[in-house]
């Protein structure tokens, strides 16, 4: 996932959440701000302290950015995408990681039907 495909400024993350739409399920929240003039989607990540320390904080962040990277050619464009973990998402692995936000994706009417799983 390019830096330049994240959402790094705060302004950026307030308009999602103010603007946007969101799903969520147990693990993940999902904010999706539609942005037309936008051709590639952008996604910024939370992952709160309660979720674990800084180690497990950033596996589940680079396990969200490989999900990303991964599903990129199903995932709607000009779109900001910010994604929140919930606590739950402290146990997982990451092929359970995947299956949780592709359901959430699929939720929000984001994720474009190439392969069926």
């Amino acid at each position: 996932m390019k830096k330049g495909f994240r959402i790094k400024k705060n302004d950026d993350f307030q308009a999602v959440f103010k603007k946007g739409k969101s799903v969520a399920n147990r693990q993940f929240v999902v904010y999706i701000l539609k942005k037309e003039e936008q051709e590639n989607f952008r996604i910024g990540l939370s992952v709160s302290k309660k979720v674990g320390n800084a180690v497990k904080r950033n596996q589940i962040k680079r396990y969200i950015r490989q999900v990303f990277h991964e599903l990129s050619p199903q995932i709607k464009r000009g779109n900001d995408y910010v994604i929140i973990a919930r606590k739950p998402v402290a146990e997982m692995d990451y092929h359970q990681t995947k299956k949780s936000l592709q359901h959430v994706l699929r939720l929000g009417k984001v994720l474009n039907k190439l392969e069926n799983n």
